[in-house]
């Protein structure tokens, strides 16, 4: 019996009994998916799984998040920062770098000069430590996030969910999406890790909460 009959023959025996005027819509799913996944601390848990992935994670009150945004840009060393239309008044604070607005649209070869972006995000995910861009106001079209070596992502607090159904429930499908868990990284067939090679090599995320 080759192993299509086999996948066929199991079929018919799952079928046996089933009444040939009931159709798949007519039988419910169950779904039991545990509300409390991600525990109680959701903000917590978010932290520890992005920075599993080797991010840097800071969380501040919101009067300070302009401050860890320049401490992130300062350790890095960067000279010229990409900020999104959108993105937050004073999110970016003066420093040694020199801002780079897209309202003109930057050249492939600009943003890969940039040495940074810093963005908002859409959402979060606890469970993953997983930021979500959906490219609105804040967070620019998708080059912008994929060229220069650093991102500094800030997210609300209120921004994080617990695990992935939650996240989709607040993303509008027909959005482009794009999902970042920790900096860009892939391993060769010896597993040696190389960061930064299809977007930043550095992720920095800033989670804000209130004061």
């Amino acid at each position: 019996m080759s192993g299509r009959e086999s996948v066929l023959n199991a079929v018919r025996g799952a079928l046996t009994g089933v009444p040939g005027y009931e159709s798949p819509d007519d039988v419910p799913l169950a779904h039991d998916r545990r509300a409390d996944h991600a525990g109680p601390d959701i903000i917590g848990l978010f932290t520890e799984r992005a920075a599993e992935y080797r991010a840097t994670v800071v969380r501040v009150p919101v009067s300070d998040a302009a401050t860890a945004v320049g401490r992130a840009l300062a350790r890095s060393g960067a000279r010229s920062v990409v900020v999104p239309e959108g993105l937050p008044e004073g999110l970016v604070p003066a420093g040694p770098w020199s801002p780079l607005a897209d309202s003109q649209a930057l050249t492939v070869g600009q943003l890969d000069a940039a040495d940074a972006v810093v963005s908002t995000v859409a959402t979060a995910i606890a469970v993953t430590g997983t930021v979500i861009l959906d490219h609105g106001p804040g967070q620019g079209r998708r080059a912008l996030t994929l060229l220069p070596d650093q991102h500094v992502c800030v997210v609300r607090a209120d921004q994080i969910t617990p695990d992935v159904p939650d996240a989709l429930s607040r993303l509008d499908p027909y959005r482009p999406l794009t999902l970042i868990s920790g900096p860009s990284a892939t391993s060769d067939i010896e597993l040696d890790r190389v960061e930064g090679v299809h977007g930043p090599r550095t992720l920095d995320i800033v989670v804000i909460t209130d004061d």
